[in-house]
């Protein structure tokens, strides 16, 4: 493959082409797993746990009611596991069935596999298990006073001795806020479909993110090489991570049964226990102390992010160490300490959610910016701007040059488009002349590294075939969960062979055609599946010009492909015509492809490399007016501009920058996670948590791509990924609250936590008037 894409007039990338399942999701009629036809004999799998206590020895696990009730076929224990109990994306510390102890509530102890789900779930609730309860920690303070080992060490970054000079620092800030969680709330929920194959094989279809590790799950724990196994996912309702370790458990159970009975066997969670058995985004307490100049231009920062990582490690060193890389978003810090603390609590594992922790780490820069900025009684945004990178300011706490920084261009045309400083003056206005409701206003920054920081995953394959008449099949590693990423890399091929993209046949992403695959995250996964199914296709596309040139006595450059045809010479001839001709000159026609990205390094032991191969930029800027009396929050205004480089497909990257920054909006403002004192999780249905629906998108809203030349890395035509960052648009919002909160006491920064419910506003409102 070239090193790099020269014909950058296209005819396909850049396309705003609709999602290749659009028609089919709104005629209801794309096949999702629940909707796939069950073969005769298949049975259901429900998942039975402790309906009380968090922590304990179980003294008694009687099922005997359980294996009794009508249409039960089989109840697994951890016993029935003829491999390894094991579910965890690395750790082996998170078993699929309890045995002998609870360590969170709706921990999973065994399974019911009957001839209906609705007789699964029936005969799970007739278990008799009791348990030595013993004192758990819930949330981070009872981790701390508990003196609960962490699930995984803690880790630093640093630079200098920020200590010795906050402590001797003229002017300094500090405080210490929560930050919470966050439930995925996918439309589809965690679901898995498991057919038994001769010899000892096992099919998986899963609703996962990551079909590799379903497929090495599964294997080891039935003790048969992952040969044996095969996992497949066309596409999910949805997973924001969610679906990226923890689809695994689920698959196992199904798997399980299947092995058991010797029949299908599918496993589909109700919502409630979804949520109560599934991790969340990891939820912190962050302490920060910072010293900075007259201006508001930091001088040094001393943070600590406290995290509840639950009762297992599953993704919590790279979420947390993903938090720790964005804690500066983007701005400098000239000398600098970030800490982590990894806590265990008798929880259920927190997990990947949309961002990685890199939402979190940033709340800590959004929020000290604002801290300064108000009790300065200064403009937030200047002090942001600021405290950006630039020149001679341009090493991050864990030592990465930033060499593609463009945030003070982006920010500076969202300025003057949002009319900010026009509005800046209204808001004051309005806010002086009223007493009940105030107004605020802010415009934050982005700044999201691209790549897994565990280097190996940054790699992708793909497999192209072309068929005589032309059309193309194409898989590759990558999974569909909406966002759009098959499109775009139908796109990819359709650009190489010059065909319309309607004549790429996409196919569900399985490790019987494409093994070893990284999950679909990190925002990724157009950056590298586009890349390994390019790869593909320009082998085959190199074949074709070179047989070309020697049947018909043309130089390669005389050979083109455009608008379905290939143009060889003077003459020309559909694509199927030359593929037909090559195929019967008996020149291969199918082709795998990989890709790896290129100069990236990160020693963790070091804390030195390059772990991201670059970034993508944004800004948003909101307008939001609180109710001091009731706390109630309306978000009247939006205006974002973000970079997504040159565009493999407008419309889908607009799509994602919009649901991210509502699903931001979500996060910071009503999703709320609370869990009592016994560890049970009170909000687990659409009753209790409330997510962002239609009316919450903000009435004017106003979104906007980037003028970009293109992305400075090699990508893929020079595109950027867009999964991710467009949920951090979302703290503009936070922003804007305490902004407006602010304005009850000038001079003072409102301690506020997220999210920032009505309850949240109204105490912190409280403290602006004590």
């Amino acid at each position: 493959m070239p090193a790099e894409v020269k014909r950058m007039a296209t005819e396909t990338v850049g396309l705003a082409l609709a999602h290749d399942s659009a028609g089919l999701h709104v005629q209801g009629s794309a096949i999702y797993i629940d909707d796939m036809r069950e073969p005769e004999g298949t049975l259901h799998v429900a998942p039975g746990y402790v309906p009380d206590g968090a922590k304990g020895r179980i003294e008694r696990c009687d099922l005997d009611a359980v294996r009794a009730f009508p249409g039960v076929v089989a109840v697994l224990t951890a016993k029935d596991i003829p491999g390894v109990n094991d579910c965890s994306p690395a750790m082996g510390d998170d078993p699929i069935l309890a045995d002998g102890e609870i360590l969170f509530h709706g921990q999973v102890v065994f399974a019911v596999v009957a001839e209906t789900r609705d007789q699964a779930r029936r005969a799970a609730k007739l278990a008799k298990v009791e348990i030595a309860r013993q004192r758990a920690a819930i949330t981070v303070e009872d981790a701390l006073e508990q003196g609960t080992p962490d699930v995984l060490p803690p880790y630093e970054f640093r630079r200098g001795d920020p200590e010795k000079l906050i402590a001797g620092a003229r002017i300094s800030v500090a405080e210490s806020f929560h930050v919470g969680g966050q439930e995925h709330f996918y439309l589809e929920g965690q679901v898995a479909f498991a057919m038994p194959e001769e010899a000892g094989g096992m099919t998986v279809y899963s609703s996962t993110q990551h079909p590799s590790e379903v497929q090495h799950c599964v294997a080891k724990m039935l003790a048969v090489a992952d040969a044996f196994v095969t996992c497949e996912c066309r596409r999910m309702g949805g997973g924001f991570g969610g679906k990226e370790s923890q689809a695994a458990q689920w698959a196992a159970l199904a798997a399980l049964g299947a092995h058991v009975t010797g029949r299908p066997v599918k496993c589909r969670l109700d919502r409630d226990d979804d949520m109560i058995m599934t991790g969340k985004r990891h939820d912190m307490r962050i302490d920060y102390r910072a010293a900075h100049d007259r201006t508001g231009r930091l001088t040094a920062v001393d943070a600590s992010l406290l995290s509840r990582c639950g009762y297992s490690a599953d993704l919590s060193l790279g979420v947390n160490d993903r938090a720790m890389f964005h804690a500066d978003n983007a701005y400098y810090y000239p000398v600098v300490s970030i800490k982590s603390r990894r806590l265990r609590t008798n929880t259920v594992s927190n997990t990947a959610f949309r961002g990685f922790g890199g939402p979190q780490g940033m709340m800590l820069a959004e929020r000290m910016m604002d801290n300064i900025a108000h009790r300065l009684g200064a403009d937030p945004l200047d002090v942001r701007k600021r405290n950006f990178y630039g020149p001679r300011r341009d090493r991050t706490p864990y030592g990465m040059k930033v060499a593609d920084n463009i945030i003070a261009e982006i920010v500076s045309e969202l300025e003057k488009t949002s009319d900010y400083r026009a509005r800046r003056e209204a808001i004051k206005a309005f806010n002086a002349e009223n007493r009940i409701l105030k107004k605020g206003l802010a415009l934050t920054p982005v700044k999201f590294g691209i790549s897994f920081t565990l280097i190996h995953l940054n790699q992708a394959g793909a497999l192209v075939h072309l068929y005589t008449d032309g059309s193309v099949h194409l898989n590759h590693g990558g999974t569909e969960m909406g966002q759009g990423l098959y499109i775009k890399v139908a796109q990819v091929v359709a650009e190489e062979f010059g065909i319309e993209p309607g004549r790429v046949k996409i196919t569900a992403t399985t490790t019987g055609k494409v093994p070893n695959t990284s999950p679909t995250a990190a925002s990724a996964g157009s950056d590298l599946n586009g890349m390994a199914a390019r790869d593909a296709a320009s082998r085959i596309r190199k074949r074709l010009i070179d047989f070309a040139a020697r049947e018909w006595h043309v130089a390669a450059d005389q050979i083109r492909f455009e608008k379905g045809r290939v143009i060889i010479g003077n003459q020309s001839m559909s694509l199927g015509e030359l593929a037909k001709r090559a195929h019967q000159a008996r020149i291969q026609l199918s082709s795998t492809g990989f890709y790896a990205t290129p100069g990236i390094t990160w020693n963790r032991d070091k804390v030195e490399g390059k772990p991201f191969y670059y970034f993508a930029y944004g800004a948003s800027c909101s307008e939001v007016t609180i109710d001091t009396l009731t706390g109630e929050m309306r978000v009247d205004r939006v205006d974002i501009l973000h970079d997504v480089g040159r565009s493999l497909n407008p419309a889908i990257d607009l799509g994602q920058i919009e649901g991210g920054f509502v699903q931001g909006m979500g996060w910071l403002t009503t999703e709320e996670l609370v869990f009592d004192a016994e560890g049970r999780l009170r909000t687990h249905a659409p009753s209790t948590y409330k997510i962002p629906c239609a009316s919450d998108v903000p009435a004017d809203f106003r979104v906007k791509l980037f003028a970009s030349p293109g992305n400075q890395a090699n990508t893929i035509y020079r595109s950027k990924a867009v999964g991710e960052p467009p949920l951090m648009l979302a703290l503009s919002v936070f922003s804007a609250i305490t902004d407006a909160i602010a304005a009850l006491k000038p001079g003072t920064a409102p301690p506020l936590d997220a999210p920032a419910t009505p309850e949240a506003i109204m105490k912190a409102v409280k403290a602006m008037s004590a």
